[in-house]
């Protein structure tokens, strides 16, 4: 085990954990942001320099601060390693530039993305962003291409982070897409003309922290905060089978995996699952799906007082038949404390 001290807080986290990994042990706003790394997937990390932290002493036995900002997501934590993130200037206005630069070519386009509402960009952008960009030159362009059945790439917002290659490394036995040619023409892509058509294929759109790979069956069919999640399952024989469903009134609109509170999909599900069972007769309904006040998703679908917990009780009683009588969080009571 290793003590080491994150931004004025000591904790002790097993040997080989990288400083992200401990800063996330310890949760709340010092967690630095992750744009690459993916905690189910190994080998990621170290491509977007979202998470860079300083280290003010290297470890017990050499004390000596690392001359540069470390990526915390690749680096090992030390006994008696010290490291600031939140309490650094150098870190903060560092981020900044990390934001400027990933959004260098990015189209700005969230009013007409898929993603919005749930990108990991548009939180990254919006807590440590600037409000004027400096580029003046002309931002690169790609055509939308079709990359598998259910599948839309505009490679023009892809910041190329690749954690959809790794996952096709993992998940699948035949991966068919890469990132081809560099430097600032890299791009990714799929071989000559192939298509991505395996059975966890529907994986690299939860994965994409941007809206460069879309659900094409959810396309301009809703804002994310107009619908409601809520959590499912259903016997798989490929995949865990544990999903939110997505509704709309009472259509399923789309279906995807669960994630963490850090973004990242918990079990990695089927195709089946995800682009062919929308029917709530498919499902079997487990509740509502916890999301954050601060989350846009939350807009409106809080209910006050016992009406929380009359739904409850009618969830496990049958299926519900009005689906916008769904919630999507009880209310949170606040402490006198939290609420000054």
């Amino acid at each position: 085990m290793a003590k080491i001290t994150f931004d004025g807080i000591q904790i002790e986290v097993a040997d080989g954990s990288t400083i992200l990994q401990a800063a996330r042990q310890i949760g709340g706003s010092i967690v630095p942001p992750a744009m690459c790394y993916y905690s189910t997937l190994k080998g990621t990390g170290g491509k977007c320099r979202a998470c860079l932290v300083k280290v003010t002493a290297g470890s017990e036995k050499d004390p000596r601060p690392m001359p540069k900002l470390v990526a915390s997501c690749i680096t090992p934590v030390q006994d008696g390693m010290i490291v600031e993130n939140t309490l650094n200037e150098e870190v903060l206005s560092t981020r900044k530039s990390i934001v400027e630069f990933l959004l260098i070519n990015h189209p700005l386009d969230c009013p007409i993305c898929d993603q919005a509402g749930e990108c990991d960009l548009q939180n990254f952008a919006f807590e440590h962003g600037n409000v004027k960009q400096r580029y003046e030159e002309e931002r690169r362009e790609f055509d939308k291409i079709d990359i598998g059945q259910y599948i839309k790439l505009h490679m023009t917002r892809c910041i190329l982070c690749y954690r959809c290659v790794y996952t096709a490394d993992q998940l699948t036995e035949k991966r068919v897409h890469g990132v081809m040619n560099r430097g600032d023409a890299a791009e990714i892509s799929t071989y000559i003309a192939n298509s991505i058509e395996n059975d966890f294929s529907g994986n690299i759109i939860d994965v994409c922290p941007v809206g460069a790979l879309t659900d094409k069956t959810f396309r301009f069919a809703n804002r994310v905060w107009f619908t409601k999640p809520v959590d499912a399952h259903r016997n798989c024989d490929k995949c865990s089978g544990k999903v939110v469903l997505w509704y709309r009134g009472n259509d399923v609109l789309r279906v995807t995996a669960r994630k963490n509170e850090y973004n990242e999909v918990i079990d990695f599900i089927c195709n089946t699952c995800r682009f062919e069972k929308k029917e709530t007769s498919d499902w079997t309904i487990e509740g509502p799906r916890k999301i954050e006040r601060t989350s846009v998703i939350s807009q409106g679908h809080y209910l006050e007082g016992t009406q929380v917990a009359d739904f409850t009780k009618r969830v496990a009683q049958e299926q519900y038949k009005n689906i916008d009588d769904l919630p999507v969080q009880p209310p949170r009571q606040l402490s006198p404390d939290t609420a000054r």
